[in-house]
């Protein structure tokens, strides 16, 4: 077995998110609008709870597409809110549509949403050199920047927390710890994007 950083555990549905996607530059606008939702839905959770609701979440929410979700009605929020398979909080379900609604403003004045949230980081993924699982923030300088922009744009459950998590699930920031066979993998991604 591979050396990973110690919070993914041996589950492999979390092993296999670490080892594909966390960390991983995305400039994907409906990735980036998904995992904005999933994060926020995480408040208070487990990530893998919310791993193993992720495919519950791609269903019920159009597969991420900004453009259906910002459609939803009260009768939506309903249906969201009898859902079984995703996590039945009305302010999060609510704060899906808010966040899709605020991500269509973001596309028609930055042009997308990748344009407005990669400028945090300068639009180049930060290394975050990490020794161990201890030297990880909760929350950075640029995610409490990021927080207060999301909110002021209209966005919910995007607090500086929330939003670092998304900045290490989305790659603006490289936080596999030493040892890690990912930490080492990303930076050579990074090192290649740059030639």
């Amino acid at each position: 077995m591979p050396d990973r950083c110690a919070w993914c555990g041996t589950d492999p549905l979390y092993t296999a998110y670490h080892d594909l996607e966390w960390g991983v530059p995305s400039h994907d606008d409906r990735h980036l609008f998904e995992m904005l939702v999933l994060e926020g839905a995480q408040a208070g959770l487990s990530w893998i709870t919310i791993l193993r609701k992720r495919e519950n979440y791609r269903r019920a929410f159009d597969d991420f597409d900004a453009d259906k979700v910002a459609r939803y009605t009260a009768a939506d929020v309903e249906r969201l809110m009898a859902d079984a398979g995703i996590v039945r909080n009305r302010l999060k379900i609510e704060s899906a549509i808010a966040n899709a609604r605020a991500t269509l403003s973001v596309r028609e004045r930055f042009g997308s949403l990748d344009a407005l949230l990669w400028k945090f980081v300068d639009g180049v993924p930060r290394d975050g050199a990490r020794r161990t699982l201890a030297d990880l923030p909760a929350e950075t300088v640029e995610s409490k920047a990021m927080s207060r922009e999301l909110k002021r744009l209209g966005f919910r459950f995007v607090g500086p927390t929330v939003c670092y998590a998304f900045m290490q699930a989305v790659g603006m920031v490289n936080d596999h710890v030493e040892g890690c066979f990912r930490q080492r993998e990303i930076d050579e991604l990074l090192a290649a994007g740059r030639r």
